[in-house]
């Protein structure tokens, strides 16, 4: 089978790299967006499963096809607009690249998410993986302007602009955050940025959860002006207690004031990170969220974060566990089974927080989907956004366990 699907792409496009992974899956590395629209095409045609690859920094790679497409061949900054405080990037570069090219022109993208520092930019949009930062810059989707993508079928689609004003079709690139690649594959997106900040100061506190838990509240009533306000459990913090970590962003001047302002809101003991420490603290929570083969999130209002943590913890652990303390959002590393999953999903399901698996085996991704059961209407929603980006359903994502199944 393989033989002939490597035939018919050489065939097809003669100028396109095709090679084998490591498992012998023919898999195509496109260049541009036309070329990949092209192979999705004729798997289509052919109906071949597709599975869309990254970096293999986050979401395993291993979900089963007749081929693989690569986003490494789209890997360029195309353009970064500080004036308009907008780049154009491809889906494969990787993030750390993309900080340092946006650095040198004074911009910032203020994405933070888990993982590996060069998980690509699409994968990170795809699984809509926002960090600290989302407490005051927002979620994934609020920094995108616009895309390419290149549905299950074949075709090129741009919605959005490349102006922060241009709101022409902007719903539709924000719902590829978060979508998984289930509606096509993004080879360009247009990034919104911000001014690179003149200050960037950590203060973390640590002690008891319910008294962090508690400090993040007073700050939240305080309305203190903080980029991020994280909850790490000890095990994701490096340290034996649990921490409380606030990020301050803007001019020394301003930083100053919430410094002082964080101090006289709380009742805890607060350290200013030394500026090389606060970027290893960020590091390694950050790369602490791959010690596990799973992951997911939650979403919970903050006044409910101390009894959704407590459930979390009773049906899986505590161990590498981080809160947003004014968001509500929460973030949770491990392993664990699909019973051990299930039962979480029901006992949050009562309290209306929603469960989105982030990251698995496939095998668990399957049985367990992204969203799992949706809410009544949703499902169908999804079912016929598919139809119409996929309709031949040849990418690889399970969306809904029980429609999937």
């Amino acid at each position: 089978m393989s033989e002939r699907i490597v035939g018919k792409l050489k065939d097809a496009f003669a100028g396109l790299a095709v090679e084998r992974d490591a498992g012998g899956l023919p898999r195509v590395v496109p260049e541009q967006a036309d070329d990949a629209a092209s192979v999705l095409g004729l798997a289509t045609q052919e109906g071949w499963k597709v599975r869309v690859e990254g970096r293999a920094t986050w979401c395993p790679p291993d979900a089963p096809a007749d081929i693989a497409i690569s986003t490494a061949g789209l890997a360029r900054v195309v353009a970064v607009s500080p004036g308009d405080l907008v780049a154009t990037v491809e889906a494969g570069a990787g993030l750390a690249a993309v900080h340092r090219r946006l650095g040198e022109e004074g911009t910032w993208l203020a994405w933070d998410p888990p993982g590996h520092p060069e998980r690509s930019i699409g994968g990170i949009i795809a699984a809509g993986t926002a960090g600290p930062l989302r407490h005051r810059l927002g979620p994934i989707k609020d920094h995108l302007l616009g895309c390419t993508i290149v549905t299950g079928d074949g075709r090129i689609i741009r919605p959005g602009g490349t102006v922060v004003k241009n709101v022409a079709g902007y719903d539709l690139t924000r719902f590829m955050a978060g979508g998984f690649g289930a509606f096509g594959i993004l080879t360009e997106v247009h990034l919104r940025l911000r001014a690179a900040p003149e200050t960037d100061s950590t203060l973390v506190a640590r002690g008891p959860r319910d008294a962090l838990t508690l400090a993040g509240r007073q700050l939240v009533e305080s309305v203190v002006d903080a980029a991020a306000m994280e909850l790490l459990s000890p095990a994701l913090g490096a340290d034996p207690a649990w921490s409380l970590a606030v990020r301050l962003v803007g001019t020394p001047e301003g930083v100053a004031a919430e410094a002082t302002r964080i101090g006289r809101a709380t009742e805890v003991t607060w350290r200013a990170l030394a500026p090389g420490e606060a970027g290893t603290f960020w590091d390694e929570a950050s790369r602490a969220a791959l010690d596990g083969a799973v992951t997911v999130r939650l979403g919970v209002l903050p006044d409910g974060l101390d009894d959704t943590m407590d459930l979390v913890a009773d049906h899986l652990d505590a161990g590498l566990l981080s809160a947003g303390a004014g968001s509500g959002s929460l973030r949770w590393t491990g392993e664990a089974t699909l019973a051990q999953l299930q039962a979480l999903r029901h006992a949050l399901a009562g309290r209306e927080i929603p469960v989105t698996l982030e990251r698995a085996p496939w095998a668990l991704r399957r049985a367990f989907g992204h969203f799992g059961l949706y809410r009544e209407g949703v499902g169908a929603l999804v079912s016929r956004l598919r139809d119409t980006f996929d309709p031949g359903r040849v990418l690889q994502v399970s969306l809904d366990a029980a429609a999937d199944a």
